[in-house]
């Protein structure tokens, strides 16, 4: 005999409508499920499978509010669509010219069935390469305004596995090595982190279109159980949005290997297309820059007897971009404010008043009669109440001068910057938090209405928004290659390998490589862990559209095999492949020139020699190309006291060759295929 609550029960389900049971949509090539639905006590769930395996067993969607009762459990389906999407878009710069935006969308309406009434949809997208979903919120009665306390948004990941990520909450924002760990000893996170599971499926986890909201860091709760934590804010609620609104997608790239990771553009596919219309004015290029002299100790920021920023070593640097092809030079510690303690203060930071011995109409009116731009540079001190009100001043100066690109940077420790509380004081927030988030997107706005390309530094996470505002051109956001300067450890050889299916999947990095002489800062921190070829390798492994040359000027100069690749290598892409690799351990990657049919390869390996072999398969067939390869020396160690052995030479091959290239310990290889006769 069935007891009466469980036939009552079974009763109830069959007298709802389809659309109230689970909700199901496939990605376009079937590998990929995901349903969405309301469990037995009404929480909104999902679960996500890949190839008939289960990767996200049934995992919870819900808020909190600081003045509301939970969006949690209580829930009933009132309503479903789908959707399916396939087209191709173009980027106007990018890894890869043209990208396919080919998904499924399911749409699911939830309404809770309490006095309040209150309504959400979760949007579930569906690709060959992973899923996106967020949280979607009408105008209502029943939540006029959403103070969010968190968001309860789990990842239930089906199995154990490693995983590769950096601490979230700590004080260096996300300026730390990776750790390789198992998914079951994680503890709070940034993302994106990656994973692989016991099967070798690849997983990484992200946010794409992160506008008005939180960023979002994972907990895990216990066993594979990870939850979203939203970054504090002292203001109490950490989201605070009126009206209508949305989440940002919340993103699970999946693959059978790390080709699918690297190669992937969900993140990208759902952000929403250029809003900026003709940005030909931004030009992917290489710079140099008065910069690495300062990480060094040689020059200082700060006005002085050792001052970097002056008017004769501006013009010394243009004259050897100018000399040597690079289109932009840097120019930090050009402006007021660098003197006493700037660090997580910026109170004094002027940002159109120079130093007395850098004449900035001088350098900038000697720069335009060679062909080269200043790259202009706004540091903050972590302090956007005072950037935001000289912010309009600031770009409009730059534009008068013909400054068209823009590092800027935020220099804090993490929940130290310093925002406008609203009653004339101020108030210290996190650099992920929602202030910081509208705080980075005004910025690029403004500077898109002055024709200037923005690189934040020490910025909020990059989440595609570059094809919505693509003079976002890159930024920072991990440890870069400032650290080789003078920490303690450096970028160890597994970083850049760890980097290229982590925070480089989430975007483009101004991870500033090239620093050929391979030597630090004095006696405490001299070596850098890497060959000559390995420098090289970067400006194919690491991408972004502007890539910086940091050494010196003289020590560029030394190296005139290294001097010659850069000057090749382009800074713009028609397509992006992963030949091989595995997450931190090593990678090569071939990209194609987008202006020539030339392809560029680099490889990068971690404390562990290794010989590649590379089918040249992606060639166009029946053409000759010539192959002028950079590769480790025999006598090369990243680690040892040859770091800059290297060997150089060309022959021709085509599509039905092959070649084999060695990289030595922290080494790898550079080579350029160039059309015969080009």
């Amino acid at each position: 005999m069935i007891p009466i609550r469980l036939a009552l029960a079974i009763a109830a389900i069959f007298a709802l409508p389809a659309s109230a049971l689970a909700g199901t949509v496939s990605s376009p090539d079937g590998r990929i499920q995901a349903t969405v639905e309301a469990d037995g006590e009404g929480i909104p769930v999902y679960a996500v499978s890949f190839d008939g395996e289960p990767v996200i067993t049934s995992s919870t969607i819900g808020f909190t509010f600081t003045d509301a009762d939970p969006m949690r459990r209580g829930f009933a389906v009132i309503e479903e669509s789908t959707d399916s999407v396939d087209t191709t878009w173009e980027q106007t710069w990018g890894e890869r010219r043209m990208v396919t935006d080919r998904h499924n969308e399911l749409a699911v309406t939830f309404r809770q069935q309490d006095d309040a009434a209150r309504v959400m949809t979760v949007r579930m997208r569906v690709f060959d390469d992973g899923v996106g979903f967020r949280m979607e919120f009408p105008q209502q009665d029943g939540l006029p305004v959403a103070n969010i306390a968190e968001e309860l948004t789990e990842f239930r990941i089906a199995s154990d596995g490693e995983a590769w990520s950096i601490p979230a909450g700590d004080w260096n924002r996300y300026e730390y090595l990776y750790e390789r760990a198992p998914i079951s000893a994680l503890s709070t996170v940034h993302t994106p982190v990656t994973m692989v599971l016991e099967n070798g499926t690849h997983l990484s986890f992200h946010e794409a279109a992160l506008v008005d909201y939180a960023g979002m860091w994972l907990r895990r709760m216990e066993g594979t159980r990870l939850r979203a934590q939203l970054a504090p804010s002292p203001r109490g609620p950490k989201v605070i949005r009126e009206g209508a609104f949305h989440t940002p997608w919340r993103t699970i790239q999946i693959a059978d290997g790390p080709a699918g990771l690297f190669e992937s553009a969900m993140i990208l596919n759902l952000n929403e297309p250029n809003v900026l219309g003709d940005v030909s004015w931004f030009e992917p290029h290489k710079y140099i820059g008065i910069w690495w002299e300062m990480h060094l100790d040689e020059t200082t920021w700060n006005s002085g007897e050792r001052h970097g920023a002056t008017t004769e070593n501006a013009k010394r640097h243009i004259d050897f971009a100018a000399e040597n092809g690079f289109r932009g030079v840097l120019i930090e510690g050009w402006n007021v404010g660098w003197d006493g303690t700037w660090f997580g203060n910026g109170r004094d930071f002027d940002f159109t008043q120079a130093y007395p011995d850098f004449d900035i109409e001088e350098v900038a009116a000697y720069a335009a009669e060679r062909g080269v731009r200043i790259i202009g540079h706004h540091e903050t001190g972590g302090n956007i109440d005072v950037y935001e009100r000289q912010l309009e001043d600031a770009m409009a100066f730059y534009e008068r001068l013909g400054i068209d690109a823009v590092k800027s940077g935020y220099v804090a420790d993490a929940g130290g910057v310093i925002a406008p509380d609203g009653e004339g004081g101020e108030v210290f927030v996190w650099h992920d938090g929602q202030e910081m988030v509208n705080h980075h997107l005004r910025a690029v706005k403004v500077a898109a209405d002055h024709h200037i390309a923005v690189n934040p530094h020490e910025p909020i996470k990059d989440t595609g928004l570059r094809r919505t505002y693509p003079n976002w051109v890159s930024r920072e956001g991990a440890r870069g290659a400032e650290y080789d300067a003078w920490a303690v450890p450096k970028n160890g050889p597994d970083h850049v390998p760890e980097l290229i299916f982590t925070r480089l999947l989430s975007g483009p990095m101004d991870y500033t490589p090239g620093g050929f002489s391979l030597r630090g800062r004095g006696a405490t921190a001299p070596d850098i862990p890497s060959t000559l070829a390995r420098q090289l390798a970067f400006y194919v492994a690491i991408y972004s559209p502007i890539q910086m040359v940091a050494d010196l000027p003289e020590n560029i100069a030394a190296y005139p095999q290294a001097l010659d690749w850069v000057q090749r290598v382009p800074a713009d892409w028609n397509e992006s492949l992963l030949l091989d690799g595995a997450v931190g351990e090593f990678a090569v990657i071939a990209r194609q020139d987008r202006n020539s049919q030339a392809w560029y390869i680099g490889g990068v390996t971690d404390d562990q020699a290794r010989d590649a072999t590379i089918a040249l398969d992606f060639l166009d067939p029946g053409t000759e190309y010539v192959a002028t390869i950079w590769e480790d020396g025999k006598t090369a160690d990243g680690l040892g006291e040859d770091r800059h052995a290297m060997d150089v030479r060309s022959y021709t091959v085509t599509a039905a060759d092959s070649l084999t290239l060695h990289m030595a310990r922290a080494g790898g290889f550079a080579v350029e295929l160039s059309p015969a006769g080009e």
